[in-house]
């Protein structure tokens, strides 16, 4: 279980998450600062009992975290190839990057000339150039900052283009016990689908309160533990630990996507 921040041009949003065996489960606590209406908890609580009442919606809900998470393992495959590398000395690991006093390689990268693309989802790394943390004792990927230094199309070009200039930044820590999660997304890229409709991805996510739970939860019995928990911070959900902090963003429509259920592996 974690708290989800999720800020965008038009909402900042706070919500609580489950992982469970079927599917991730959400319910929103906070919208722009504010708990929500009693119209809103309704609102949000029935999206969830859908879910359960329904098995197909559940199933639609599974395969596209599913295809989520490919994309993002196909992306991290590719690093090796699509990308040349260059020392550029270490640094320490902090809270929220990699783990405290940990010694933290820190490698620049541009795009291999000689890298072909399998497919239009990896198509994004052969315009990226940025810098890369790694923990090489846990052999994790603690930082990527990567940053478009040219237009590139995806889809062959037929499909749509994101502009030079784009940014994404992720970020991955030890949260205890070894257990590394994402800790920071941030995403900002423009560009056009299909020739004529643009695009417009800016979203940052932060991450918080990571606790375990029962290893096989249902959805179902994920959704129960979020209404648990939802009552049990009423009475405080306008305020926020600040040492609790966790991110996620999807920028799946140009085939650039993350999800929390892929940490980054180096090598």
């Amino acid at each position: 279980m974690f708290r989800d921040e999720r800020r965008t041009p038009h909402v900042s949003e706070t919500k609580l998450v489950v992982e469970a065996r079927d599917a991730t489960a959400g319910i929103i606590v906070l919208k722009d600062g504010r708990p929500l209406s009693p119209e809103q908890q309704k609102a949000e609580q029935s999206r969830l009992e859908n879910y359960v009442r329904n098995p197909d919606e559940l199933n639609r809900k599974r395969k596209q975290e599913k295809e989520d998470a490919d994309r993002t393992l196909r992306i991290l495959k590719a690093l090796p190839d699509a990308f040349l590398f260059e020392a550029d000395g270490t640094q320490e690991g902090t809270v929220g990057v990699g783990r405290p006093g940990d010694r933290l390689v820190r490698l620049k990268f541009r795009p291999n000339p000689a890298y072909d693309p399998p497919t239009r989802v990896e198509q994004v790394l052969t315009g990226m150039a940025g810098t890369l943390l790694v923990d090489a004792n846990e052999k994790r990927i603690a930082e990527i900052n990567g940053t478009l230094q040219k237009d590139v199309g995806f889809g062959w070009g037929i499909l749509g283009h994101l502009d030079s200039g784009g940014r994404f930044v992720v970020q991955q820590a030890d949260v205890g016990n070894k257990q590394w999660e994402l800790t920071r997304m941030e995403l900002a890229f423009t560009g056009k689908i299909l020739i004529f409709k643009k695009l417009n991805i800016r979203s940052s996510d932060i991450f918080s309160g990571f606790r375990p739970v029962p290893k096989d939860l249902s959805f179902a019995q994920a959704v129960d533990l979020l209404k648990k928990e939802v009552t049990r911070i009423a009475p405080n959900s306008n305020g926020r630990n600040s040492s609790e902090q966790k991110t996620r963003v999807d920028g799946g429509q140009a085939g650039l996507s993350f999800t929390r259920r892929t940490q980054f592996v180096h090598g």
